[in-house]
């Protein structure tokens, strides 16, 4: 783990500093990762498949760097306390977050087990953005705050979304013991079409759609699909006022 968590620094690096040194010890560290997961769990020609998998991760790294980047224009265009983008970059946990979880689902749709989810738990513990590997983020994504976030695996995400701090979008409980792998591979997570906003600690469940351009109040739950344009909110609490009792 300690050395997936160095990972991050080669790819901040090569990403957007535009280092190729840091960049060539990424690719050379995620070939020897991936080849020694593969033997692990079995798989035949290990090496060959490890080395396929870093060379297409190579030629992905000018359009992840184009990706990286519009998210990071996302967040200053869409956060008034982002003084540049540079800011952005080196402070907003979201995108070293999307650093990792851009080129852990590169290796995850190329087969590659194990990695993609330590590449997912380091930057879970280090910035409390829980991203699964397996789930599909279009461009210009961002999170404000980021704390608590959670994003299952079949999730998809299209482009121009903003969440808040405490959005989930999982999966509904597993209804009997042992189904969790009968349900393996199947659609579990919500889609979450283009320009839709979540605010802080909406639970978005289950394979439903929430349509472009919607906008979703905090602590919404949600387990139904919501149509495009629409605003969703929950029911206004009741708020008491009294004066505090003198001792």
């Amino acid at each position: 783990m300690e050395e997936i968590a160095r990972l991050e620094e080669l790819l901040m690096d090569g990403f957007f500093r535009e280092r190729k040194e840091s960049m060539e010890k990424a690719l050379s560290f995620l070939q020897s990762a991936s080849e020694t997961a593969l033997r692990a769990y079995g798989f035949p020609d290990c090496s060959s498949k490890a080395e396929r998998t870093a060379k297409a991760l190579e030629e992905a790294v000018p359009e992840l760097q184009r990706s990286l980047l519009r998210d990071a224009e996302a967040g200053f265009e869409g956060d008034p306390a982002a003084r540049s983008i540079g800011e952005v970059i080196l402070c907003y946990p979201i995108i070293r977050t999307l650093t990792m979880h851009r080129t852990a689902h590169l290796l995850y749709m190329h087969g590659i087990p194990l990695i993609p989810r330590m590449m997912n738990e380091v930057m879970h513990s280090s910035t409390g953005i829980d991203i699964h590997p397996g789930a599909t983020i279009g461009e210009r994504f961002f999170i404000d705050h980021g704390t608590g976030v959670v994003i299952g695996e079949t999730t998809i995400i299209g482009n121009s979304v903003k969440l808040y701090q405490g959005v989930t979008l999982g999966a509904l409980s597993i209804p009997k013991k042992g189904c969790g792998q009968i349900l393996e591979g199947a659609k579990r997570h919500p889609t979450i079409e283009d320009n839709v906003t979540i605010y802080a600690n909406a639970t978005i469940l289950g394979d439903i759609t929430i349509g472009r351009n919607s906008v979703i109040a905090s602590n919404a739950w949600i387990r139904e699909s919501i149509p495009p344009d629409s605003i969703v909110k929950t029911a206004m609490p009741e708020i008491r006022v009294r004066p505090r009792r003198k001792e």
